[in-house]
């Protein structure tokens, strides 16, 4: 569904991502793995938009996105959830939720009221200042403000970053449920053993460059993997 081919990205002469090549097939769950400085949220802003890659192309289901500007990424399908929520704290859940279907002109209801399915808590705070929930609330409300574009896939930097481990459980069941309706998920977590547990391929990206791919199963009983990532 979305291949990256020979992708280079470079930020004040420092290459962060250095000619990598993947794939994300259609209705996957896939992950990147790797340490802090590994290029992981580079390749997802690349993707989106918010980066320029000095070599390399993007293709959504054969089509050309390279470069694309932001708005444009998200009308084609793909939608990020960034790390640390960045929700707009002064404006309700709803009216944070409404922001992510800001290039819609349908109705947006049968949307809201899935997103509401999704996170019931959500809708017992909808009139409530984004500002004033929870981390794990806020986190919820991010990716539910992402859904709200109707994404073919949807990238996910760091979900359970501060979160308590119940919290993260839960986050974790709701990326698979989104999964399971249909959305294919690009997933970066530096929690990696909760990652490849629900991942059906997995990359390691190490200063720039992959270095293993797998299923995420096969890279879960990796001792290369258990040794450097696991514990």
């Amino acid at each position: 569904m979305l291949k990256i081919d020979e992708l280079k990205v470079s930020y004040g002469g420092i290459e962060a991502v250095k000619g990598i090549s993947l794939e994300v097939p259609e209705r996957k769950i896939v992950t990147l793995i790797g340490a802090n400085g590994a290029g992981k949220s580079t390749t997802l802003r690349t993707i989106a938009g918010l980066a320029k890659p000095a070599h390399g192309r993007i293709h959504l289901q054969g089509e050309d996105i390279t470069g694309l500007s932001p708005d444009r990424i998200v009308s084609k399908g793909i939608t990020l959830v960034p790390e640390g929520r960045h929700v707009f704290p002064d404006l309700t859940v709803v009216e944070n939720l409404k922001i992510g279907a800001y290039l819609r002109r349908d109705n947006i209801n049968d949307d809201l009221n899935w997103v509401y399915e999704l996170f019931p808590r959500l809708k017992e705070r909808s009139w409530q200042a984004a500002g004033t929930l929870s981390g794990g609330e806020q986190q919820m409300l991010a990716v539910g403000r992402a859904l709200m574009s109707r994404p073919k896939i949807i990238m996910m930097d760091e979900p359970s970053l501060g979160l308590a481990p119940i919290v993260v459980k839960g986050i974790f069941d709701i990326i698979k449920e989104i999964n399971h309706q249909g959305v294919t998920v690009l997933l970066i977590e530096q929690n990696a053993n909760m990652a490849l547990r629900i991942a059906d391929v997995a990359y390691v990206l190490e200063t720039g460059k992959l270095t293993l791919s797998g299923s995420g199963r096969e890279l879960l009983n990796n001792e290369q993997v258990k040794k450097a990532y696991l514990g």
